[in-house]
């Protein structure tokens, strides 16, 4: 028997590896019995989930050695698991064919086992007769259930000892410990008395930031792009946002700042960046099929540190609709480059150049667009952009050519709260974008407006069943159908829009011309139900509903139709491998349609 007495493994566990070298595996433990007194399914339940010998049965360990091993650990984790629990006078004992493990001498370990026994006398949750942690900086938040008369469990007393601490560290108090701690239970009472004493030591200002493990990454742009305030009082949240800032560079495989272990006179506290570069270079492919758009290859060319200040310079290139129904091959050649902390830590700046051809059934066209921009990281999860966008287009149209020349101002926000970007089970996603716009020659000025916002919701454990909706909204106004390139006006159906319907099927015919082109608005809604059936596969029914507006984004006439149908998804290590088929349910359509991508579609 067992009464949370610690045994020590340090010379035994040395002598049992030796005996343990001289025995190989014999028999696997053909029975565990494990019995907890009380009747507390929740108790129980929470043992058996911290048991090691339970986990080593579900594993099918067959290790004579491995066994009693874990036998030996199972009292510190047994007891680690009532303590969480706030049950401090527990019983716990194990046997190993009748032999209690904790009389059993190293050197004499068993050859064999058939059956262990474990049984757990839970005893009395313990509640708080005293809770007390001193002194507190202001505005200290413990947790409310450490209070007089509240469950005792372990983690409730270390909670509000690291928020003693945080508290102080949050006021520039780097160096604040807990100093003595004081844990009384009155086995009699079942009540236990918890006194902290927290020492927060002197406040604390920043140092400069130190850096260690750069190869290629210039000092001062690591230093300037980190953003650490040298001089200024220290902050756990600052010393937080350096460490963001320089992992979204996306240059380092691993970012660290740590904290000297010594004070520099009179109030100086040294940071050091420990850091580990990503290779300089990635190489991507991807590959799309829907049965109406035809095959769309893509890929892209990185380098993470183009001059050695964080530029990530990339090359995209695209070729679409090869095989496509009624259409050409479309082909574009982008060049971004991005540079980190340009105006100040969080502002990166953007330029881009994008030129490409395009061959639709209405219409051919050569295009090139070039943007200067600037975002703005709010916080990890809300970035706020703006830019200046220059864009040209040559569109021939079956009566014409007419080319269109465009300057905008696009001013837009993100919010991601998504648990995964390829592959959410959870959170949300927002993206708006508000973009005046100046026209020249046959082009007409006017306003854009997009928004595209995903919720998700998952269900059961690891979310097993999910929820995903999505909602989109584009439009263009003060701007006529005729005097917009087509790249501002929006059809619907495909991959994108309206899954079920052909690819861009929605649109618009000139009555006096016979010239069909998309439409000055565009509503859009899906709705998906995710289901794992393994870890691996799942299945997916959806629906998704498109409309488009010959008048801003739902004015004069509108069209609409519908789709739905069902998906299989394939989890991989770069987001599930996708395969929709989709059927339309109103608005024109005649047969199915498949699409094979990578990722969910929304």
């Amino acid at each position: 028997m067992q009464r949370f007495t610690h045994h020590g493994l340090g010379i035994a566990a040395l002598l049992l590896a030796a005996v343990f070298a001289s025995t190989g595996p014999v028999k696997a433990l053909d029975q565990l019995d494990f019995k907890v007194e009380g009747g507390d399914a929740e108790v129980e339940k929470a043992l058996r989930s911290a048991s090691l010998l339970v986990a080593a049965q579900a594993e099918g360990s067959a290790n004579v050695q491995d066994l009693f091993a874990s036998a030996r650990a199972e009292y510190q984790q047994l007891e680690g698991a009532l303590y969480a629990m706030g049950r401090y006078s527990g019983v716990i004992e194990i046997r190993i064919d009748g032999r209690e493990v904790a009389a059993i001498p190293p050197l004499d370990a068993p050859k064999s086992i058939k059956k262990i026994s474990l049984r757990v006398v839970p005893g009395p949750a313990f509640k708080f007769s005293r809770a007390e942690v001193a002194p507190l900086a202001a505005d200290t938040k413990l947790p409310k259930t450490y209070r007089v008369g509240e469950i005792a469990q372990s983690a409730i007393i270390s909670s509000a000892a690291s928020a003693a601490v945080d508290g102080w560290r949050a006021v520039g108090h780097a160096k604040a410990e807990v100093t003595d701690q004081d844990l009384t239970a009155d086995h009699r009472t079942a009540m236990l008395a918890s006194s902290l004493r927290v020492t927060a030591g002197p406040r604390l200002r920043f140092g400069p930031l130190a850096v260690t493990g750069q190869e290629r990454m210039r000092v001062n742009r690591i230093v300037k792009i980190a953003g650490l305030p040298s001089g200024e009082q220290y902050s756990p949240k600052e010393l937080e946002d350096a460490e963001e800032r320089l992992r979204r560079t996306g240059v380092f495989r691993s970012v660290a700042l740590e904290e000297d272990a010594a004070i520099t006179a009179p109030d100086i506290l040294g940071i050091t960046a420990k850091l580990a570069e990503e290779k300089p270079r990635r190489l991507s492919f991807g590959v799309e099929v829907a049965s109406s758009e035809g095959a769309k290859i893509s890929g892209y060319w990185l380098h993470r540190n183009l001059f050695g200040g964080g530029e990530r310079f990339r090359v995209d290139g695209e070729i679409a609709q090869i095989g496509a129904q009624g259409s050409g091959v479309d082909y574009a050649l982008g060049f971004k480059i991005d540079r980190p902390a340009t105006l100040s830590p969080d502002t990166t700046a953007t330029a881009l150049l994008r030129i490409g051809h395009t061959d639709d059934a209405d219409y051919v066209q050569d295009f090139l667009e070039t943007r200067l921009g600037f975002t703005q990281y709010l916080s990890r999860e809300i970035t706020a952009r703006v830019g200046l966008e220059y864009s040209q287009y040559r569109v021939t149209y079956p009566a014409s050519t007419i080319n269109f020349r465009n300057l905008a101002l696009p001013v837009g926000v993100n919010w991601d709260r998504r648990n995964s970007k390829t592959d959410a089970t959870q959170g949300f996603y927002v993206d708006a974008e508000a973009a005046p716009f100046l026209g020249f020659g046959t082009s007409d000025s006017g306003f854009r407006l997009a928004v595209d916002a995903r919720a998700y919701r998952g269900f059961g454990a690891n979310d097993r069943v999910t929820i995903a909706g999505r909602f989109q909204a584009k439009g263009v106004f003060g701007s006529s159908i005729s005097n917009l390139p087509p790249d501002f006006l929006f059809y619907s159906g495909g991959g994108g829009s309206v899954r079920g319907q052909p690819y861009q099927s929605l649109g618009f015919t000139s009555a006096m011309t016979g010239q069909r082109s998309g439409g000055t608005g565009f509503l859009g809604a899906s709705l998906e139900v995710r289901a794992k059936v393994t870890d691996s596969i799942g299945v997916v029914g959806f629906a998704d509903f498109g409309q488009i507006a010959t008048d801003g984004l739902y004015g004069g006439t509108t069209a609409s139709h519908a789709g739905a149908g069902f998906g299989l998804r394939y989890a991989t290590g770069f987001g599930p491998i996708r395969l929709d088929i989709g059927v339309p349910v109103s608005g024109g359509g005649k047969k199915p349609q498949v699409y094979v991508g990578i990722g969910q579609s929304f």
